[in-house]
């Protein structure tokens, strides 16, 4: 069912992915593209054999610890249909890590309609207020949460995937900086 993506469905994903993000929330076509370099990184698809469309594709980052989502997206015209579920129930019984994605704060009906999207989905709500560094220029930062399956993580766990994420994801050094800062006032 999951398959890892080949770069000639690269457009197919971008364009789901444009259109089920706002733009704050991924890189610009050729910072997205240049990434397949990274060893780190993985688009994982359920495609359509007959169609050969995208059903639903979710971006992993796999670091020693921890399997990381970026992205999660199903086709529009598929969703509330079962494919994000199974996916996600393909997804944690191959990964033997702890998986980590990122929600908005569940203060608007969307949002809170995802976290319980996940939570049906083995996955437990953190209550660390993370911040997404920018995804580019002209791109903003995002007050997030993150979500994990096999149970809450703690404050150090949270700093250390944290860390891992400013770093090996978002390049961010600075970021990582004034986090260190605001954790010790």
């Amino acid at each position: 069912m999951l398959k890892k993506m080949e770069i000639k469905d690269f457009d197919q994903v971008y364009t789901l992915m444009e259109e089920s993000f706002p733009k704050d929330e991924y890189r610009n076509y050729q910072k997205q593209k240049e990434l397949f370099q990274n060893p780190e990184y993985q688009i994982l698809i359920e495609k359509d054999p007959e169609l050969r469309e995208i059903k639903a594709f979710l971006v992993a980052w796999e670091f020693e610890t921890f399997i990381y989502v970026e992205h999660f997206a199903v086709n529009p015209v598929l969703r509330n249909g079962g494919v994000g579920s199974r996916m996600l129930k393909a997804l944690t019984e191959d990964a033997e890590k702890m998986i980590i994605l990122e929600v908005e704060p569940p203060t608007e009906e969307m949002a809170v309609r995802r976290v319980r999207f996940y939570e049906r989905n083995g996955f437990f709500f953190n209550d660390y207020p993370y911040i997404q560094p920018s995804m580019g220029e002209g791109r903003k930062e995002i007050p997030l949460f993150l979500m994990s399956t096999e149970r809450k993580i703690d404050e150090e766990e949270y700093r250390m995937i944290r860390n891992t994420l400013y770093t090996k994801v978002y390049g961010k050094k600075d970021v990582l900086e004034r986090e260190r800062f605001i954790d010790m006032c």
